[in-house]
């Protein structure tokens, strides 16, 4: 009886969500509908980041508001194992799916799945996040958020049928919702999504990107008021003299990010090859738990540790660990904030490689600060210069930022609207710039995209390579090509050619094995000798092609044998098996017509 009503309403839900569709597009014209979906994703996505950042919040609070900060806690040794215990259980047993590494699976759906996202996206990172962080997993919430917005989006867009190009555009707007959302920093959203995600910037994907944007920060305003995650006050101005300094803030930021992108990689890979999943829940919660214990700021996403570096405090970082009594010696604290910054990026690696669910925004952000810190601090204490420490702490998340992302323009305005550090901007840029230029001499992609692009499943931001992306060989193959059996005559061969509109005539076995093609040009003067006809056998007239194309072939490698053969059609086989040809005029047509409806306004 359950299952009748339950098939009954599916059937209800269908034929009013059709209606509902019917009398949009009647009623409501396309460009505004996109405007009035964008402000909905922007909304939901908004509140999404605001149940996360404060669910994250009171279940940090719960765990760690009564330690004592002149002693050391043994609990930091069990929580993060917990964390990551309740995750793993909820991904395997409820989600089913693997749900981490949030911006690389959003850019791998655009690449590779027409930008769809499974429903489950829409909660699921948010739920498990949670666990993960709020039992101190040393990563960030922003991915999971990214990845929640950017599924809303990509559901509602196809909820109301709407094509690829709009519904890659709703999984923009659900990415800027989010980061606006999480981070107060409308114009970060924007820009991060632009220059991590989207494809090409024109005032079609830029007026729903604004929307939404703007719509999640009037949210978080709303129900948050002036409270942001991080509060930068400029106590000593920017110094014209200390341009070079930043310069080399800038470079020694750019190599701590190669050291974060390598070693991310080098651990995650690690894990993988650990088959059985309770095994590697135990190991990274135990190595999580380890490190936490013996530096307390690795714990969680690491706000906590920018706030205290901003107020002046930074050796109030050695509070609850056995390292406490180095409180008031300078050169202790430098060696005990380059541990921090040796050890963050492992334990971030360990907390996702176990089962854990984050992302790297909030470690990047909090190795910038540190990175900046121990670097003014350490010139402070060896020569006689005096840099001012939060400062450099404020351009060092800019630069660290830049580095690992690739993206120098979301650093800058991420780091100055989360901040309100907008005097700093001279430095953010010098600082970012630096760093973004030191790592792309070493590193060609980011940690989001470097996995992809080794699988050739990244799309870039240039157009032509995109839509080279999306078209697929099965759907431009041909197959209204007269096939000859291979002990046809010359004869047959004649009367192929008399109904055929091709000049190509494969040779096809009864496997459907292609034992060579004819080519009209090569027996013309042979149709008219009709006492050949049965004489001269068509597998003495063929050729074997020396270039033919697989199904799974990208159509990259397509173009690049089109371009080494100097053919016009290409042969499609399949295991040994002709399936039919690709011929150049269809290919480059179907090409030049993805090219329009991406890029049409």
């Amino acid at each position: 009886m359950f299952r009748m009503y339950r098939i009954l309403g599916k059937k209800a839900y269908k034929h009013w969500l059709n209606k509902l569709i019917v009398w949009r597009i009647a009623r409501i014209p396309e460009k505004q509908f996109i405007y009035i979906l964008s402000l909905i994703v922007g909304v939901v996505s908004g509140l999404a980041a605001l149940a996360l950042k404060n669910l994250i919040h009171f279940i940090a609070g719960q765990l760690t508001s009564w330690f004592d900060s002149d002693s050391i806690s043994y609990l930091y040794l069990v929580y993060p194992l917990v964390g990551i215990f309740f995750t793993a259980l909820f991904v395997r047993f409820i989600v089913k799916d693997n749900i981490g590494h949030g911006v690389s699976k959003i850019l791998y759906s655009i690449s590779r799945q027409n930008s769809r996202l499974r429903r489950h996206n829409t909660w699921s990172s948010m739920i498990a996040s949670s666990f993960t962080i709020g039992f101190g997993g040393s990563v960030g919430a922003e991915a999971p958020v990214v990845l929640t917005g950017a599924s809303i989006g990509s559901n509602l867009a196809r909820l109301f049928k709407l094509n690829y190009k709009y519904i890659t555009l709703m999984i923009g707007c659900g990415a800027a919702g989010g980061i606006a959302g999480i981070f107060n920093a409308p114009i970060a959203g924007i820009v991060f999504t632009l220059e991590v995600l989207m494809l090409d910037l024109t005032m079609a994907h830029l007026i729903p990107l604004l929307i939404s944007s703007v719509t999640a920060t009037i949210l978080s305003y709303f129900f948050m008021g002036e409270g942001v995650l991080l509060r930068f006050s400029l106590v000593n101005d920017f110094n014209v003299d200390n341009v070079w300094f930043y310069i080399l803030l800038g470079i020694f930021s750019g190599l701590v990010a190669i050291y974060f992108t390598r070693m991310t990689m080098f651990v995650e890979s690690r894990f993988k090859k650990i088959k059985s999943w309770g095994l590697r829940l135990l190991l990274g919660g135990i190595v999580m738990g380890v490190m936490v214990f013996v530096f307390p700021p690795l714990w969680g996403e690491g706000y906590t540790g920018i706030v205290t570096i901003f107020n002046g405090q930074g050796n109030e970082l050695l509070n609850n660990s056995m390292f406490f009594s180095w409180k008031n010696n300078e050169y202790l604290i430098v060696l005990f904030l380059a541990g921090v910054l040796i050890f963050k990026v492992i334990a971030m690696a360990a907390t996702t490689g176990s089962g854990g669910v984050g992302g790297i925004f909030a470690p990047t952000l909090f190795m910038g600060a540190v990175a900046g810190f121990f670097f003014a601090k350490f010139l402070n204490i060896s020569n006689s210069v005096m840099l001012p420490e939060d400062n450099f702490a404020l351009a060092g998340m800019a630069g660290m930022m830049a580095a690992v992302m690739h993206a120098p323009l979301t650093a800058i305005f991420l780091t100055a609207e989360i901040t309100r550090g907008y005097d700093m901007f001279i430095p953010l840029i010098i600082t970012s710039t630096a760093a973004y230029l030191t790592i792309m001499r070493f590193e060609p992609h980011s940690v989001y995209t470097k996995q992809l692009a080794k699988s050739g499943d990244l799309i870039t931001h240039h157009k032509d390579k995109a839509v080279l992306k999306l078209m697929e060989v099965r759907q431009l193959i041909e197959t209204d090509f007269e096939e000859l059996s291979t002990g046809a005559t010359l004869g047959d061969l004649v009367k192929a050619i008399s109904h055929s509109k091709r000049n190509l005539y494969p040779v096809v076995d009864p496997n459907r094995v292609l034992h060579g093609m004819v080519k009209l040009a090569d027996v013309k003067n042979l149709i008219f000798e009709q006492e050949l006809y049965d004489k001269v056998k068509v597998k003495d007239l063929m050729y074997m092609p020396e270039h033919y194309i697989s199904p799974t072939d990208t159509m990259e490698k397509v173009a690049e044998k089109f371009e080494s053969s100097g053919r016009y059609n290409l042969a499609v086989i399949d295991n040994g098996k002709y399936l039919g040809f690709i011929s150049r005029a269809v290919a480059f047509s179907k090409y030049r017509k993805m090219l329009q409806d991406f890029s049409n306004e």
